[in-house]
């Protein structure tokens, strides 16, 4: 069972357009610059928007902690945000909880998170054998704020048209029966499925040379941490605008 029990939103934004950012994975330069691009093709639209972010902030990139701070941070002026959770996201938490080897943890490029705090994740396990006394050290390490700014993500945004969720759904089953674990790791279940998709889903987890743009789906994870690609979609008056860093 995961650690964290992360909400279900549902909104509904009326005329309010959204900005969704696909994976991060702490390329914290590339989140300003996307930010920056935001704030830029906002000016000439009245009123509040939305950003939503789509999960996967840490590791693999070198700036995790960096990231979560500044999405910890007030959003950029006349906008809201909302952080939704990954798979990376919801692994650290279950490695926090004791509910996965530290080995296991560190398979998902997060050795690149530990970097980002200060600690050393080739020698933290000499120096801290038991198991017990490595993750009690890397609790203490990590600022909890952060750790509980990431237990608080909830797991999608679902709005009349469109869901918003890191990975996608199972199409067998309706939006409200899906499983967290689903929700963050699906993948071939949700693109092979001939069941057509119930609304709109805008989602990222795998990664891509560019954006997947097909009638019921989008796909914004371009691989950034590799790449230098991070890719943000405006949604707004049915119609899908997309542009990179």
């Amino acid at each position: 069972m995961p650690s964290t029990v992360h909400e279900r939103l549902k909104l509904n934004p009326g005329d309010i357009p959204i900005y969704a950012i696909g994976d991060i994975h702490g390329r914290y330069d590339l989140l300003l610059k996307a930010e920056q691009a935001i704030i830029d093709d906002a000016a000439v639209i009245p009123g509040r928007k939305l950003i939503i972010t789509l999960g996967d902030y840490i590791d693999r990139g070198p700036s995790s902690a960096q990231v979560i701070s500044h999405l910890m941070m007030p959003p950029p002026a006349n906008f809201d945000r909302i952080c939704l959770t990954g798979n990376h996201e919801t692994t650290m938490l279950d490695y926090l909880d004791g509910l996965i080897s530290f080995s296991d943890w560190m398979r998902m490029g997060s050795d690149a998170l530990l970097r980002s705090y200060g600690l050393d994740p080739e020698q933290l396990p000499l120096v801290f054998p038991n198991a017990a006394k490595l993750v009690g050290y890397i609790k203490q390490s990590i600022p909890k704020p952060h750790v509980d700014f990431l237990r608080s993500l909830p797991i999608f945004v679902d709005t009349p048209n469109v869901l918003f969720v890191h990975a996608g759904i199972d199409p067998m089953l309706p939006i409200d029966a899906q499983s967290d674990e689903d929700l963050v790791f699906i993948r071939h279940r949700f693109f092979e499925s001939s069941r057509p998709l119930p609304k709109v889903i805008v989602h990222g987890h795998t990664p891509n040379d560019g954006p997947e743009v097909l009638p019921m789906r989008l796909n914004l994870d371009t691989g950034a941490f590799h790449s230098g690609r991070l890719t943000v979609a405006r949604l707004w008056r049915g119609r899908v605008h997309l542009f990179q860093t």
